[in-house]
């Protein structure tokens, strides 16, 4: 069976084609295998050459299928000769939903080598090779034997000690639709398949706290997940569980967690989690320094948006000389009038004349979570997926007063969302956090939403590395 996913992600780290190349290639294999299922033998080209159906085909799609073909050869050698690195590295893990790499950002920098990495999605998986082009890649779905068995034999081959789990929260998110019975919430499975077959070190399972009160099917009976896990690794592992607070580890975002921290029985050092930490590290601390960035108005005229914001141009070159990602947020014009005239952690929902309204000029209904500025001297709210919209849950910059208009309203400067560059900061992402500048910001967001903040994840690793010294 071909593995068209990771061909391609091996063709865009090793080869300089365009998109439209690895794409034409990868359907060129296809059809090489629909003639001929491969076989991983140089012969394999020969037979496909003595095809009727191959032999019919025009000179130009022919050789094109011979480039793929030997590719897929080169690709295939590819995968004996990629060793893991060491580095003098204390552990080595197996990452699984591991989407672009968000939670391991800082691993490396602490002497901890993510060896191999298990992502679905082919854009987040090609991205997190971007990333971290020394780990490991195998792009595809966990629950496919196929797929299974390769993330097993590579985490083997590398020999991995650690296992890191972040499977998808949204069947059992507060913010999503919580559906019973949501496949999703099923994905502890194959984590816990992977545990049994491995025997790592150590285990860390990471998901919202409503983790602890969903029910899986297993085997006809419905078994709340830490009961399923108990059951499964209880025998051969200490099992240690949590809820946590990000904002308690020195990052500025308020986020609760469910942690689950596993140590093999036989091993003296029980991996716990650090103590938390006396000081909050708010808004001001994070962003405060940064300075004003105005939204950039979608509906209306250059003239209109100078008259809105005289200083656009310059702050935007300002905000954009600190980070590529200090790009101002886009928005309507009626969302913004209504931001404006909302003070530092109200809502616009408050407003009395300045109240939010739909494009018919009636009044918005919503939750007054939404239209909601920040406030400076508390860590953020948790970061969503939606973090782009004004309309969204807690989105808007705290803001501070900037002046007194015609009318003698209070003016409050950065009526928008987060710009990326100060989300990443609130997720407690590395400034430096190596991202190609080419990548979508709308996807970016919302990747960023789904994490977990890196910083805490460090520091439950260090505290790992201490017992383990």
């Amino acid at each position: 069976m071909i593995d068209l996913s990771n061909f391609k992600l091996w063709l865009m780290e090793n080869k300089a084609y365009s998109d439209r190349t690895i794409s034409n290639l990868a359907s060129r294999l296809k059809r090489a295998d629909s003639f001929l299922s491969w076989f991983n033998d140089p012969v394999y080209q020969f037979r496909l050459e003595q095809l009727h159906d191959f032999q019919v085909l025009t000179t130009n799609v022919k050789s094109q299928i011979k480039k793929a073909v030997k590719l897929y050869f080169e690709y295939t050698e590819s995968l004996h000769r990629k060793t893991f690195r060491n580095h003098n590295c204390k552990l080595q893990v197996l990452s699984l939903f591991s989407n672009i790499g968000v939670a391991e950002a800082y691993l490396d920098s602490i002497g901890v080598n993510v060896a191999v990495a298990n992502e679905l999605i082919e854009k987040r998986a090609s991205l997190y090779s971007k990333i971290y082009p020394h780990t490991n890649m195998i792009c595809g779905d966990i629950t496919d034997k196929e797929i299974f068995e390769k993330i097993i034999e590579k985490a083997i081959d590398c020999n991995v000690d650690t296992i890191m789990a972040t499977p998808p929260c949204q069947g059992m998110s507060t913010a999503g639709q919580q559906i019973k019975d949501d496949e999703r919430n099923k994905l502890i499975c194959p984590v816990v398949q992977s545990v049994k077959i491995i025997k790592p070190k150590y285990v860390f399972i990471e998901n919202v706290p409503l983790f602890y009160q969903t029910k899986i099917n297993i085997k006809g009976k419905n078994l709340l997940i830490p009961d399923y896990i108990s059951c499964e690794l209880g025998d051969l592992y200490h099992i240690s569980r949590h809820v946590i607070n990000t904002k308690d580890y020195s990052v500025p975002q308020t986020r609760e967690r469910a942690i689950l921290l596993l140590t093999r029985k036989d091993i003296k050092q029980l991996w716990t989690l650090p103590n938390k930490e006396n000081t909050v590290v708010t808004m001001m601390d994070a962003i405060g320094n940064l300075p004003i960035v105005d939204p950039y108005v979608t509906d209306v005229s250059e003239k209109e948006l100078l008259d809105m914001f005289p200083h656009f141009y310059e702050r935007k070159k300002v905000a954009l000389s600190i980070s590529h990602w200090n790009m101002p947020p886009h928005h309507i014009k009626r969302q913004v009038i209504a931001m404006q005239h909302t003070p530092t952690g109200c809502t616009a929902f408050d407003n009395k004349k300045f109240y939010p309204i739909k494009e018919n000029g009636e009044a918005v209904k919503g939750y007054h979570n939404t239209y909601k500025r920040q406030n400076w001297d508390t860590a953020a709210y948790t970061v969503t997926m939606d973090n782009r919209k004004i309309s969204s849950q807690n989105n808007v910059h705290p803001g501070r007063k900037e002046y007194i208009d015609s009318e003698g309203c209070q003016i409050y400067s950065d009526p928008r969302t987060l710009t990326l560059y100060e989300l990443m900061i609130i997720m407690s992402l590395p400034t430096n956090w190596p991202v190609p500048m080419d990548t979508s910001e709308a996807f970016l967001r919302r990747i960023i939403g789904e994490g977990i903040p890196p910083l805490f994840v460090k520091k439950v690793f260090e505290n790992l590395l201490k017992e383990i010294s």
